[in-house]
């Protein structure tokens, strides 16, 4: 694929990732109930509601999660009844691969000390994420897509992979290093390396930053990365 024809990707389903997602390549990892929809447990936490959602759909929701439960609503702008306990509240930005950059010139069969991660490694995973604070991962989260890893003598040090996927994307999440590890440049290799499979899939992708997050947001930009929009990540407790 041309960067040309990168460039021009559709965004429009951009605007509403995780129900996209959840709709389409993820429909297997999905529950829904009429209009509402979320991840399985240990998946994700992400939830999605329709573009001006009834109290019926609110309601659909809530049955979903149960009472008590977490509703992350990522980037949704639908404001659920005043009975639902807000949570977190935390201002960031969408950044799209610009698809004029080549980051690293990793093959995926070229990615020198890059591993792949899987259902073995999941502990290592959960405790480099607990360290370091990413975002939300949880026991079940790799399922979303491919995870790769950087390790020093045996010991996963960093990690990044696949989340989202709406039509024509993927995001890449969870990128993160250990404290003794930084400075190496592993963010920007794992972050190249994905970059590399998911075009050379056809796909374009793109990643969400919290706004405060500077150090981070600069490497994206050095990668490639553009900033598409800023959003609002909220979650709220379900009543």
């Amino acid at each position: 694929m041309t960067d040309s024809t990168l460039a021009g990707r559709d965004t429009a389903a951009l605007d509403d990732p995780v129900g996209q997602a959840l709709r389409g390549r993820h429909a297997h990892l999905a529950r829904r109930l009429g209009r509402a929809a979320t991840y399985l447990p240990g998946v994700a936490t992400f939830a999605s509601v329709s573009v001006g959602p009834d109290a019926a759909e609110w309601d659909d929701l809530a049955a979903l999660l149960g009472p008590g439960e977490l509703a992350d609503m990522f980037s949704c702008p639908a404001v659920p009844p005043p009975d639902w306990e807000p949570v977190f509240t935390l201002e960031g930005r969408q950044m799209i691969w610009s698809g004029t950059a080549r980051p690293g010139h990793l093959p995926a069969q070229a990615e020198t000390g890059v591993v792949e991660l899987g259902a073995d490694r999941v502990a290592e995973m959960l405790g480099l994420v607990a360290r370091t604070s990413p975002g939300p991962f949880w026991p079940r989260t790799h399922e979303l897509g491919t995870y790769l890893g950087v390790q020093d003598d045996g010991v996963l040090v960093a990690m990044a992979g696949e989340r989202l996927k709406p039509p024509g994307w993927t995001e890449i999440s969870a990128v993160c290093t250990a404290p003794e590890a930084r400075g190496r440049g592993h963010a920007a290799r794992l972050v190249a390396a994905l970059v590399a499979r998911i075009v050379a899939r056809g796909e374009r992708p793109f990643l969400h930053v919290a706004e405060a997050n500077t150090g981070a947001i600069a490497l994206y930009e050095r990668l490639g990365f553009t900033t598409r929009r800023k959003v609002t990540f909220r979650g709220f407790r379900t009543p």
